[in-house]
């Protein structure tokens, strides 16, 4: 393993790795109050890493609803992440193992995602790896504290807790669509079409997780008809 490009990866997950802490840690302190074990809690943090899956299926695990609900519900919510994972397997500049695909598929969240396509450099398994590690460790150690002190702090701090990976999400987002106009021109198509799905009614009946898809494939056509790669660019990535 290049020990170099994985450092590297660590390095630059790193502010996601603090961000997940403080996020699932209030994760784990509501599915607590909702009567799971912290062991429980903590082992959906270890195996899922998906902040907005997570909390759907916490709330389809408390209605006792059926497997199959459950499934479909993670199919649907989780299901961007099929896209991002296509994306991001173009950006690769080395043939990779069937082991080394499963575990980037793994890490691969949309903060994680971001900030591997935001990489000029190829990208490389050592750094992928590196790059999800701190993540992983932040999740599921910010759920495991979470649960341990869910009993503890007031409802009022664990809701304001959830909404931090928002504001990490921004951050993340907002420099590189300062610098380049079609970042900006994706990031403000998606959130016009986000809001179609809120505010208009026949729209708002779709369910969350199908209306990211949605949103993401109609962002990413108009933006490729609308800028294209260039040849130039492609051989230079």
């Amino acid at each position: 393993m290049n020990f170099r490009e994985y450092r590297a990866g660590v390095s630059r997950g790193l502010p996601v790795g603090m961000g997940y802490f403080s996020v699932s840690f209030g994760f784990g302190a509501m599915a607590v109050s909702q009567g799971l074990r912290a062991l429980d809690a903590t082992l959906i943090s270890l195996t899922n890493l998906t902040s907005a899956g997570q909390f759907a299926g916490l709330t389809v695990i408390v209605a006792a609803a059926g497997l199959w609900e459950l499934v479909l519900t993670q199919l649907i919510i989780n299901s961007r992440y099929a896209l991002m994972s296509l994306a991001l397997s173009q950006r690769m500049g080395q043939k990779i193992g069937f082991l080394p695909r499963l575990l980037i598929a793994f890490f691969n969240t949309d903060e994680i995602f971001a900030l591997a396509m935001a990489r000029q450099e190829p990208l490389t398994v050592p750094f992928l790896l590196g790059l999800g590690t701190l993540p992983i460790l932040g999740w599921t150690g910010g759920t495991l504290c979470g649960a341990l002190a869910g009993s503890v702090l007031p409802e009022s701090i664990r809701t304001a807790l959830g909404v931090m990976l928002y504001g990490m999400f921004i951050a993340i987002v907002v420099p590189p669509a300062k610098r380049e106009r079609r970042i900006l021109a994706a990031v403000v198509l998606s959130l016009v079409l986000s809001s179609l799905f809120t505010w208009v009614p026949a729209l708002a009946k779709i369910s969350a997780g199908l209306a990211i898809v949605i949103c993401t494939v109609a962002a990413a056509a108009v933006c490729a008809a609308l800028f294209p790669v260039k040849e130039e660019e492609e051989a230079a990535v």
